[in-house]
């Protein structure tokens, strides 16, 4: 070929986007991610109009993501369930908690949604990458399952 020969890209990736960042489906991302974590028979998904809702197993938790959509100003949240409330002592419970969400939950943090204790992370989709998503739904699902049978065997009431 001569020197001045074009190069040409004839792979099959995605157009890169104004920025020249490559426009990756969020959907993608998340399947891809939950494909490589799930330790169960495989997640499931569903779509409304809120948008995609993903459980998927790991370890002994069960990880839920939800993506609103994929505009900029929509928002993954991933979050598990780690024990039911009410529960035993709930005053040291509660200071246990916010002592692991100071020093020990990175992105994610504890929290309550109706009667569940919840290990939870959220993140607007502006700017997120594909490692971010990985991280966000790894720290989850990892800190859940390093927690859950703690606190029901030190805090549940059954």
């Amino acid at each position: 070929m001569a020197d001045d020969a074009i190069d040409m890209d004839l792979s099959c990736s995605p157009p890169p986007s104004e920025d020249g960042l490559d426009i990756v489906s969020y959907v993608d991302t998340i399947e891809a991610v939950i494909a490589s974590l799930d330790q169960g028979d495989g997640a499931m998904v569903s779509q409304t109009d809120e948008g995609h809702l993903w459980r998927f197993k790991y370890g002994s938790v069960d990880v839920y993501a939800q993506l609103t959509g994929e505009a900029e100003t929509d928002t993954l949240t991933v979050w598990s369930p780690v024990l039911m409330l009410p529960a035993k002592d709930e005053p040291r419970l509660m200071k246990l908690l916010l002592e692991k969400n100071c020093n020990e939950t990175l992105e994610a943090r504890f929290g309550i949604s109706g009667n569940q204790v919840l290990v939870i992370s959220s993140r607007i989709l502006k700017d997120i990458s594909p490692a971010e998503i990985s991280r966000l739904m790894t720290i989850v699902a990892t800190i859940a399952d390093d927690s859950d049978e703690a606190l029901v065997s030190e805090f549940g009431m059954s």
